[in-house]
């Protein structure tokens, strides 16, 4: 801490305002309203009210979440979702209240105990105080850099969606037969379309003659369906078939909640399903092997999952994990003549996404119905393009993936140097030393403590 700078704790600088006044009555929100509602977490702005009482106008302040001690700086009008905030305004107008935010922004309380923190500890904690002139530069100096860094984080994510769109334009041509248009012309004894239905129909009518009942009936349903199938070629060598015929099963998870056990079984849902794995998170409830036994799906390395039930279309192989599957996904089971990752891939495609949300029900939880997943058109090439789509595909998005992560470290750093930016500014350390004489020069230049004095005095007269 530099000289004629001052330890003071943050309750000598700010008052709190209970938000009770100024909570918001009616939540269905809409953009065409005028005045904000705010949170201090990550949304911030949760929606506009058209309420036009109770509407917070001493500005500015800081939000202060009481719960987890996030924390906004607030120069516009407003309304508040709930009493689980507090309102900061500064005790005196000799307080830069900028200066009090960043400053703010350094301390990291950890909150992890559901109590209210601003009272009971963080309106306790001290930072330091600088003379107001050199306040004021390095709230400017913060801004400027800050506004450097937005500008590249900015650029970075901008690069990151351009990833994401060369994906989806990989994914495109690559289910169009462009990515492969080339190694297609060279071959001359790809299986045709039709010779691949007739290895479906042949996986198909063997399933069924191992099912206990109704034997004949599948049998003789599938081959009229092949049959009467209409092809739809592209590229001219290529055909469509529903899901449902690609697959010797297909069904959805558990409906209900199965009894809870500390054991080695888990209960996983759609949200568990991430980039082609089944992710066991912490919050993941287990199950024990009579739960495992009871309400188990026919899984096995054909197997593919998908998320049907709140978030859309997440995808993943089932690799022997020790689960049962909640309703928020289903499963398949693909025959030989699929190549797994050609289907991983296929419902990774803008195209699945979109099919899913079609034909999806439901206003606030979409759930995409199992006779929809069964109808989805599902392009076929021979095994041989399939398989190589799938290196197509991959060495595509491997280059992708490294620029990816390139970007993700990137966007770390950014974030690391925020905070080094911070941890200068409450060091000392930001300002040069021509920047520090000229602060000097200023008017209103005086010791910290001194100033200090002037806003408790202050304060003594406001109460």
């Amino acid at each position: 801490m530099r000289k004629d700078w001052v330890e003071v704790e943050f309750e000598n600088l700010l008052d709190y305002i209970q938000p009770t006044n100024y909570i918001v009555k009616d939540t269905e929100y809409k953009d065409v309203f005028k005045t904000p509602v705010l949170t201090a977490g990550k949304s911030f702005i949760l929606g506009y009210t058209n309420e036009t009482d109770g509407i917070f106008k001493n500005l500015p302040v800081i939000i202060f979440d009481d719960f987890t001690t996030a924390t906004k700086y607030v120069n516009f009008e407003f309304k508040v979702k709930s009493s689980a905030m507090k309102i900061l305004a500064p005790t005196s107008k000799k307080v830069n209240l900028k200066y009090v935010f960043y400053g703010m922004q350094v301390i990291h309380e950890s909150a992890d105990t559901h109590k209210r923190y601003w009272i009971s500890v963080y309106a306790k904690k001290q930072f330091p105080l600088a003379p107001l002139p050199e306040q004021r530069a390095i709230v400017s100096k913060i801004e400027l850099l800050f506004s450097e860094l937005d500008n590249a984080v900015s650029n970075l994510k901008q690069a990151k969606d351009k990833i994401e769109i060369f994906r989806q334009s990989v994914l495109k041509k690559a289910f169009e037969g462009e990515l492969t248009k080339e190694w297609r012309e060279k071959q001359n004894d790809l299986p045709s379309a039709k010779q691949l239905i007739e290895q479906i129909k042949l996986e198909r009518q063997n399933y069924c003659k191992m099912q206990i009942k109704a034997v004949k009936s599948n049998v003789e349903e599938n081959e009229e369906y092949l049959k009467n199938q209409n092809y739809i070629v592209k590229p001219e060598s290529w055909a469509y078939l529903i899901l449902d015929k690609c697959v010797s099963k297909l069904g959805d998870g558990l409906h209900g909640t199965p009894n809870y056990y500390e054991d080695e079984y888990y209960f996983v849902n759609g949200n568990n399903l991430i980039n082609g794995k089944i992710v066991i998170k912490k919050d993941t409830k287990k199950v024990n092997f009579e739960e495992y036994k009871k309400h188990k799906r026919d899984l096995n390395e054909r197997t593919i999952l998908v998320s049907i039930n709140g978030t859309l279309g997440n995808v993943a192989f089932y690799n022997n994990e020790k689960v049962i599957l909640g309703k928020s996904a289903c499963y398949f089971n693909l025959f030989e003549s699929l190549n797994k990752k050609y289907m991983r891939w296929l419902l990774e495609t803008s195209n699945f996404k979109n099919y899913c949300n079609s034909t999806a029900t439901g206003s606030t939880i979409k759930n995409v119905p199992l006779a929809a997943m069964r109808n989805f058109l599902i392009p076929l090439p021979s095994i041989e393009e399939q398989e190589q789509i799938v290196k197509e595909i991959e060495t595509r998005f491997s280059v992708a993936d490294k620029l990816a992560e390139s970007i993700d470290e990137s966007l770390l750093k950014a974030d690391a140097l925020r905070q080094s930016i911070l941890k200068k500014a409450f060091e000392g350390e930001l300002l040069s030393r021509t920047e520090l004489d000229l602060c000097r020069k200023e008017a209103d230049w005086e010791p910290a403590e001194k100033l200090l004095e002037r806003i408790k005095k202050d304060e003594e007269i406001r109460k």
